[in-house]
């Protein structure tokens, strides 16, 4: 099992939207829910968080060279153009 962490600034509104659009983007790729875990946090967060995780999913503008594991920005979720890519680049890290 995968597991994806999604953050944005608080922790609470984009990144709920996000990991809607997550699970709704994952199911039309046939990737059932058993294959993967979304955890939910501020960008604050990502640091402490990433060990326990596959990838970081943010809402926001994140860069860090303290994390070890793929961050994907995620706002093309939230607007529609582009989230084609992010979800493609998010299944393949489940499927793999």
């Amino acid at each position: 099992m995968k597991k994806i962490f999604v953050a944005c600034g608080s922790g609470v509104v984009t990144s709920t939207i996000a990991i809607n659009k997550l699970k709704e983007g994952l199911d039309e790729r046939n990737i059932p829910e058993d294959d993967y875990k979304i955890g939910q946090g501020s960008v604050g967060e990502i640091e402490s968080n990433a060990p326990e995780y596959d990838a970081v999913l943010v809402t926001s503008q994140y860069e860090s060279d303290n994390v070890q594991i793929p961050i994907i920005n995620g706002i093309s979720l939230l607007t529609g153009v582009g989230a084609d890519e992010v979800l493609d680049r998010i299944a393949k890290i489940v499927k793999s």
